[in-house]
Formats: C-alpha cells, sequence, structure tokens
C-alpha cells in the first residue's frame, strides 16, 4: 500500500508520535541507514540516538543476524507492507531477545521513496515456548522411535507432523509421503478413507480422546485393521499442542469376527432351506460300501467328488463328510451352480468389491469366504462356466482367489465337496469341462447308488419318511400296507430318493385313515428288474432328458408352480430351466430327434 505524503516546512515532524509508540520504533531513509529511534528503543538497548544511528546498531543485533538485517536495509526500496524480519536485540543488560520487526515505506506524489518506518514486538517468550515444544519433540521422538507400536504425531488441526520407526517400516513410507496431504488416501483402505476422514475430524474437533478402526496398506501390499487411539496433548495454559496417535493390530480379531459373521449367515441360510431328509437311512450292501468310503476320507481334507443321479442325496453325503471331518464345527456353505445365473457365478463364489460392475453398491463377501475354515458344497458343478472352471482350478491349485473388481489375492483354508449327475468325462471329451480341474475334482470320488439299486432299503425309507410327515400334520399311521410296499418296490425311482420322499408326503396329506397307503395310479409301474443295468454315468444324460420331457408333457408345458415340472422332479425352477435350454428340449411336448 502506498502512503502519500507531502513534505513541507509547515509539516509535522512525524517523531512526536513515533516516541509515543509503547514499542521499539524506528525510521530508514531510502539509502538504508537509520535515521531515528524512538524513545522506547533507547531506554531497551541503553544507546543514544546518536550511537544507534552509526554502525553501533550492529552492537545490539545477534552476530548470527547481522547479515540479514544487512540485506534488509539494502533492499530498502523494495519493502512492501507487511514486510517483517524476525531478529534478536541485545537488551541494555546484555540479554538478547527475540523480535519481530515490521516495515512500511513511505512515498511522496511522484512515487519517490521518502523513507520506511518499523517497529518491532518482543517474542521471546513464544520463541523460547516453540524451541522448548521442538527439543522436547526431538526427545519424543527418541522415545517413540524405541516404541515398537505405531506412533504418529499430528498438529492440532489434524496435520500429520512425524511418524516413528515403526510405523514407516510398516507401511513402507517416507517422512515426507506421510506430511503430504494424501496421506489418508494413500495408507488406508479406499472403502475406509471418506469414513476416517468424517470421524476423525469430529474427533478432533471436540478435542478429547477417541479412536478409529481402519484398515492401513503395509508395504507387502496387505490390509491390515488397526485400531487408533487419539490423544490430545495441552499445554499449561490448556492450549492443545499436538495429537498422538497410536496404533493396535487387530486384524486377527476382525477376521475372527468376520468369519463368525459368515458362519452365522451360512448358519441361517441353511437353517431357513429345508434338507431332502435328516439322516442317511439305508443298511443295503452298496449303501455299506458308500458309507465305509465316506469314514475314510472323511478325517482328510481331501476334495471329494460325489457322483449320482438327480434326487440320489448327494449332499446329505457331503454333509455327513463334513460332521465327520475336523471342519465339523465350522462352516458348511452349500453352493447350487445350476441355480445362479452364469454372469453372477463368479460373484456368488469369490465376492466382488464395491463398484465391481452394475449393481454392486457394496462390497459383497462370496461363498468361498464364508466357508474359509469349513467346507465349500458345490453341487451340479459340471454347469459351471468355462471362465468360472479356470478360476476355480486356481483357488484349488493355489489356495488363493481375487474378488470380482479387485487385483487384491485372498488367502483362504476350505475343503472342497463337489457333486454332479452329469457324466463329466464326457463333458472333458465335448470340451466342456476342463480337464485338469476334471483331476483336481476326482482326487476321491464316491458314487451314490439309485434307488432302484437298493430296493431293499425301500421299507426303512418308506417307514421314515411316514413317520416325519405324519409328525408335521398331526396324524398317526399304525401300518404301512403290504401291497404299497409292493408297488413301491417295485417301481424303478426314475427320481430316486427325492421322488420318495415326495409321493410319500403326497400319500400323507390325503390319508383319511391309521393305515399308509400309496394309489397305484400316481405313477406307471415298472418292475425294478426291468430297467437296463448301466455302468457309471454314461446314459445319465439320456435318461435326465427322458424324465424332463415325461414331467413336461405330464405338466402340459408348466414348469413352476406346485403342479408345474420342477416339482414333479423336485429341482429348482432355474435348474429345470437351464437343463431345458442346455439340452434343447421343447417344453410343449416334442420330442428330440433320435440320435440313431
Amino acid at each position: 500500500m502506498r502512503t502519500d505524503e507531502r513534505h513541507n516546512s509547515e509539516s509535522l515532524d512525524p517523531r512526536s508520535f513515533i516516541d509515543g509508540v509503547p514499542a521499539p520504533a524506528w525510521s530508514v531513509l531510502p539509502n538504508g541507514s537509520f535515521e531515528f529511534f524512538n524513545q522506547r528503543f533507547q531506554q531497551y538497548t541503553g544507546l543514544s540516538p546518536d550511537g544507534l544511528k552509526n554502525t553501533q546498531w550492529k552492537s545490539i543485533v545477534h552476530s548470527d543476524d547481522i547479515p540479514e538485517v544487512e540485506k534488509w536495509l539494502r533492499d530498502i526500496g523494495q519493502l512492501r507492507e507487511g514486510n517483517t524480519k524476525t531478529v534478536r536485540l541485545r537488551r541494555f543488560d546484555g540479554e538478547y531477545r527475540w523480535f519481530q520487526s515490521a516495515a512500511s515505506a513511505v512515498h511522496d506524489e511522484q512515487g519517490t521513496l521518502v523513507r520506511c518506518y518499523g517497529i518491532s514486538f518482543d517474542i521471546d517468550d513464544l520463541k523460547r515456548s516453540e524451541q522448548k515444544l521442538r527439543e522436547d519433540e526431538a526427545g519424543l521422538r527418541t522415545i517413540t522411535d524405541a516404541i515398537h507400536q505405531s506412533v504418529v504425531v499430528l498438529s492440532p488441526d489434524g496435520k500429520t507432523l512425524y511418524a516413528n520407526r515403526g510405523a514407516l517400516e510398516r507401511t513402507g513410507l517416507t517422512p515426507g509421503e506421510v506430511q503430504s496431504e494424501g496421506f489418508l488416501s494413500r495408507a488406508f483402505h479406499p472403502d475406509d478413507v471418506e469414513r476416517v476422514r468424517q470421524e476423525r475430524h469430529d474427533g478432533l474437533t471436540k478435542g478429547v480422546p477417541f479412536e478409529l478402526e481402519m484398515r492401513s496398506l503395509f508395504k507387502d501390499g496387505e490390509y491390515r485393521w488397526q485400531l487408533i487411539h487419539y490423544n490430545p496433548l495441552f499445554d499449561e495454559s490448556g492450549q492443545l499442542l499436538r495429537w498422538y496417535a497410536t496404533a493396535t493390530d487387530i486384524d486377527e480379531r476382525k477376521k475372527a469376527e468376520e468369519r463368525i459373521q459368515n458362519e452365522n449367515l451360512a448358519l441361517r441360510e441353511e437353517i431357513d432351506r429345508s434338507s431332502m431328509f435328516e439322516e442317511i437311512v439305508g443298511s443295503c450292501k452298496p449303501m455299506r460300501q458308500l458309507l465305509k468310503q465316506v469314514e475314510k476320507v472323511a478325517p482328510s481334507d481331501s476334495t471329494v467328488l460325489i457322483l449320482g443321479e438327480t434326487g440320489t442325496g448327494k449332499e446329505l453325503i457331503a454333509r455327513a463328510l463334513h460332521r465327520r471331518s475336523k471342519r465339523a464345527s465350522r462352516a458348511f456353505v452349500r453352493v447350487n451352480c445350476a441355480a445362479i445365473p452364469q454372469s453372477l457365478i463368479a460373484s456368488e463364489l469369490f465376492g466382488h468389491e464395491k463398484g465391481a460392475f452394475t449393481g454392486a453398491l457394496q462390497r459383497r463377501v462370496g461363498r468361498f469366504e464364508a466357508a474359509d475354515g469349513g467346507t465349500l458344497f458345490l453341487d451340479e458343478i459340471g454347469d459351471l462356466p468355462m471362465e468360472t472352471q479356470i478360476a476355480l482350478l486356481r483357488v484349488l491349485q493355489e489356495r488363493e482367489f481375487e474378488r470380482v473388481g479387485s487385483n487384491h489375492p485372498i488367502t483362504v483354508d476350505v475343503r472342497l465337496i463337489a457333486a454332479t449327475n452329469r457324466d463329466l468325462p464326457a463333458a472333458v471329451a465335448a470340451g466342456s469341462f476342463r480337464q485338469d480341474l476334471f483331476y483336481r475334482l476326482n482326487v476321491f470320488p464316491i458314487a451314490v447308488p439309485p434307488l432302484r439299486e437298493r430296493a431293499e432299503d425301500i421299507p426303512l425309507l418308506v417307514e421314515y419318511f411316514v413317520a416325519r410327515f405324519a409328525k408335521g400334520t398331526g396324524k398317526k399311521f399304525r401300518q404301512i400296507s403290504k401291497g404299497t410296499l409292493e408297488i413301491l418296490s417295485a417301481y424303478a425311482w426314475p427320481g430316486n430318493i427325492r421322488e420318495l420322499q415326495n409321493l410319500v408326503e403326497r400319500a400323507v396329506i390325503v390319508s383319511e385313515s391309521d393305515r399308509f397307503t400309496v394309489e397305484e395310479s400316481w405313477f406307471k409301474r415298472a418292475p425294478a428288474n426291468s430297467a437296463q443295468p448301466q455302468e457309471g454315468l454314461s446314459a445319465l444324460t439320456s435318461r435326465e432328458v427322458e424324465m424332463i420331457e415325461a414331467a413336461l408333457v405330464e405338466s402340459h408345458g408348466r414348469i413352476s408352480g406346485p403342479s408345474g415340472a420342477a416339482a414333479k422332479l423336485g429341482i429348482p425352477r432355474q435348474t429345470l430351466e437351464s437343463k431345458i435350454r442346455r439340452f434343447g428340449i421343447d417344453r410343449y411336448g416334442s420330442k428330440r430327434p433320435s440320435s440313431k
């Protein structure tokens, strides 16, 4: 700011005003020489005005500050309003004290510099406080560097000033990066940054101790959960000087909490989903051999591939393997691969990050994470799309995967059990199933016999189902018709145990006496011994197509609903629709062309 001043013989001498200033004040001519010192300046230094005007002024300035003052005086013509200089001045008793000097230039009407006026304020107490704080902080740094726990020092407004050695070593950050404005975004998980920024601001504003939970990025690229305690430091007058933030690693606790939450979620899903039946019923030779296999492989962590026709109880065998394993106390998570749209199967198995695709509004934990430490049962694994087969192969080989939309690997400890009613070797030959994945899954194959091969178990199964459904309906049955057992034993049971279960439930509902019977007209009788023996699963596909076509004819092309084909077959609607598309079946009755 320029101040115009007319100088003539009638002008008032400004010295009279400067003398009244209660702080050291002075004026400097354009050539850099001192013109005048007020009385307060003279009293402070103990020198006369004449002594101060000549070079004796250097005797009152600390020797380390003289070069800066000389430069300041040489550049006096370029001074602008607000120009300040910090300097140490010697008092009359020989003590040096810190002063903050401010100068303002005065020009005439032509813009020529006339003189500069200056005033000096004593800031020695403030400087000493700052120096003491720096010394204290230097001592604290030595102490905090010896602490294994991460410690970060913040200014009152939350700016990072310092991080101890432990924090730098864990994060791999430099002191400059810690002090930069983007520290929060660089140090913490992207999903936590906005929340931490807001909660941190609220806590710092209140000025009382607080704590935050957040995921911190370590130098190995892994995010770990940390509990950050923020504690304020005040001076003797109650002025906030610093914040001290200390970090405690709580990653194991958080992962345990998340694992329990996932297990509880899986448990709730299993409770909501009614099982086909609660326990294995059967004493025939094929079942005894099967249970012996279950008993041998259950204690291990080997991958098991359960083979069998639809409705034979493959999930029941998987649950038996889990209950007899060392993972029995952990989660059993079931996924029906055929019931999930192919575009969502990867997200279902591996989870996804927020924003990974349209509709991904938040991070989702996949079934592999939910089953961590437990067992994951992949039913109808033959329906997995090829790209998901590749990801599954990686999990089996390396025990790690990545969520959809993330490149951060997640390590899991999961025992995998797979099941299918498809002929996987034929699928491998057709190129729809990866050979290397098949070999990974086929570590310990278990074939579940169809019901037609265990006819001697039918009376036991009927008795079990009758008791189960009678209890649910409040009915009591004293006898099971001998003729009914003969009819049931003679039937081929293309739908296997699921078909038997549904038929018994229907008979219990319509029964009006205490004698259990089944209407012979409910199914077309086919002697069990008339069925052509088949080895393995080579004919499962054609048999499955025949069952689907028969159910569609009976339901007049209707898929869903109580009278639909899905209900008759005992499978989900989505599964049936997927199979209709895959096999090219006409739902309204046209048979596929014969392969002959």
